[in-house]
């Protein structure tokens, strides 16, 4: 049946699955996707939306490189938000609600029209190895199926168990039954796995709640979209999510239930997310807390089913049935589904290269949950780079890895492979030391040539950044060359009570007063002329703005990087004994034999290793 050796297999089709199948058959490779269940391709497992802090810029960042996250998001969203409008632009993350039916079903027909890309519904419970390098899979019909790759995206179903109060089943997700078999084989040659759990809130029935005694949250009133590609458009129409409280009634109910939680009576003995924590979780580490927020949020344009964000429990149906109904708006609440906790097994990422292929087994690639992160951007990214270079590696090209200082894709998985996690990892924009270059509305920019030279992202796309580029380097240029007269400027800046000038001065030097934004400045006819006659659009004037008013702070992160990139440039070979360099500490040498990196700035970036450790690295290799 399957005679043909794939040149790579990946197994699960979840949010890593579908990009690194798509990625890796748009580059060429004889892809195959096996997962469970076809039906459920790209499933959104926990919320309905895609995005948030950090989060939206991965997703930018992925349609920038020419994945199809954006894209789907777009074309299935009910509502779309750019939060943290109020704080610099670094912060700005995009943010959609999407109709969780017809994401999975956008995403399913995209991947259907990729030549290179065939589909098999069934479970992988094994792994063929030749030696140290990975050749195949086993399924559940006991068939063999050859690959030269294979990429494991197997998400929370790696002998995945399900926790509602005190009862306990196998499943990977409701309704869906647990992947075994291939952990044991990963630990029979060598590996180390561990265990995470996470959770989601019940579902409920729309027709069954108060919209009147909660606090509508609409979308923006000018939605922007999360693709730069010319197939998506902006939402016309948004449904709004709404907002609502716990209260110390609430509280009250659900400590009733935490002798037989799973969480509080040791039968959950694994770590969950630090930064998406379950409602017991909340108000035993909060107690002094009197309320916390509950976000209500539809799961598409015609569904009754409601997402009850911020009520994420494993307690028993019967407690989380009465906390609720003390919720306002909830009183009469009917449920379509309980919350629960999910435990799985996971390999800390320490065991991979920039790659995401494995150091102990050549050929293979572990990409999305299986690393140890949380949520379907971070998952999605790293499916993409793991299928990027899977198919490079076929192709014996040069390996594609990002830099910190390039995306935060780059951070995402260098801390992954640097550092580890030993819980479930969520990407802030704090963890990126360069986030003022690493912006949500400079992802095309500053990773789009780099897709357009792999091969993924069209020429099209390509001529659309540079000509982005051209007319904001075109305004910044005629700013810095204008002057503007008092008369014509000081009126619009008394208005923003900002001082006044005495003598001409560059536009430059006045756009970039932090009272002043592009709105005020395009009150003069000068600027307003340019910009009509340019055809200078939103996006350009945005680019624009952010760099007349941040070019200090971007220059200074950029000579950071410079710096930075010295050290990624200094190398240490493979395989490296550093029981050889004595100066070194114990840790330092433990640490560096274990994680094995590649350059003098990833070696820097490890817990344990000193700046003294690095000095001596630095003599040992010739500096």
């Amino acid at each position: 049946m399957f005679n043909t050796v794939y040149d790579v297999i990946v197994v699960g089709g979840g949010h890593a699955g579908s990009e690194a199948a798509a990625s890796s058959a748009n580059l060429g490779a004889h892809t195959l996707l096996i997962t469970m269940n076809l039906q459920n391709i790209a499933q959104m497992s926990c919320n309905p939306a895609m995005g948030g802090i950090a989060k939206g810029q991965i997703v930018r960042e992925i349609d920038a490189l020419g994945g199809y996250s954006a894209i789907v998001t777009d074309k299935t969203a009910i509502q779309f938000k750019m939060l943290n409008k109020s704080k610099g632009p670094a912060m700005w993350s995009p943010r959609a609600q999407s109709d969780r039916m017809r994401f999975a079903e956008c995403w399913r027909t995209m991947l259907e029209q990729i030549n290179n890309l065939d589909f098999y519904q069934d479970n992988v419970t094994g792994l063929i190895f030749d030696g140290n390098t990975i050749v195949g899979v086993k399924t559940s019909l006991g068939i063999e199926i050859k690959a030269k790759k294979v990429i494991i995206t197997a998400g929370t179903f790696l002998n995945g168990l399900i926790h509602i109060g005190d009862k306990t089943f196998g499943g990977g997700r409701a309704g869906e039954s647990a992947s075994i078999g291939i952990t044991e084989d990963l630990v029979k040659v060598g590996f180390e796995s561990g265990r995470m759990k996470t959770g989601t809130p019940p579902r409920v029935d729309a027709r069954s709640l108060d919209f009147s005694k909660m606090i509508e949250q609409p979308g923006d009133d000018n939605p922007e979209k999360f693709s730069y590609s010319t197939t998506t458009k902006s939402l016309q129409n948004q449904r709004s999510c709404y907002m609502s409280y716990t209260s110390k009634e609430v509280h009250d109910l659900l400590r009733t239930g935490f002798d037989r939680s799973p969480m509080f009576n040791g039968r959950i003995q694994s770590i969950g997310p630090r930064y998406c924590p379950s409602i017991e979780d909340k108000i035993d580490r909060f107690a002094t807390k009197e309320r916390h927020q509950i976000f209500v949020e539809p799961e598409g344009w015609d569904t009754v089913e409601i997402y009850v964000n911020g009520f994420s429990t494993s307690l028993p149906e019967d407690v989380q049935d009465k906390a609720l109904r003390k919720v306002a708006g909830f009183e009469n609440v009917k449920f379509l589904r309980f919350g629960y906790a999910i435990e799985y097994d996971y390999f800390p990422p320490t065991q991979l290269t920039h790659t995401l292929e494995t150091k102990l087994i050549k050929n293979l690639y572990f990409a999305g949950q299986i690393n140890g992160t949380t949520g379907y951007e971070e998952a999605a990214a790293q499916g993409l780079m793991a299928g990027i270079n899977a198919a490079l590696s076929i192709q014996n090209k040069e390996p594609f890895i990002l830099k910190r200082n390039e995306a935060y894709i780059g951070v995402l998985i260098d801390d992954l492979i640097t550092k580890g996690t030993e819980e479930p990892y969520r990407m802030f924009t704090s963890r990126a030391e360069y986030r003022t270059l690493l912006r949500q509305d400079n992802a095309d920019l500053r990773l789009t040539p780099l897709g357009f030279k792999l091969g993924l992202a069209s020429k099209e796309r390509m001529d659309r950044v540079q000509e982005k580029q051209l007319k904001t380097d075109l305004f910044v240029k005629f700013l810095i060359q204008t002057s503007v007269k008092p008369e014509d400027i000081n009126p619009i800046l008394e208005e923003n009570n900002t001082a006044k000038i005495s003598q001409s001065m560059k536009l430059f030097k006045i756009a970039a007063r932090p009272q002043l934004n592009f709105d005020d400045v395009r009150k003069l006819k000068s600027v307003e002329a340019f910009v009509q006659e340019n055809s200078i659009d939103r996006e350009i004037v945005e680019q624009t703005e952010i760099h007349v008013k941040y070019a200090g702070y971007i220059e200074k992160e950029k000579n950071q990087a410079d710096k930075l990139n010295r050290l990624e440039n200094v190398s240490i070979p493979s395989k490296f004994d550093y029981t050889k360099v004595q100066s070194l500490s114990i840790e330092a040498r433990q640490k560096l034999t274990k994680i094995q990196p590649i350059t003098i700035s990833q070696a820097s970036r490890i817990s344990g290793v000193s700046p003294s450790d690095i000095s001596v690295l630095l003599v040992y290799m010739g500096r």
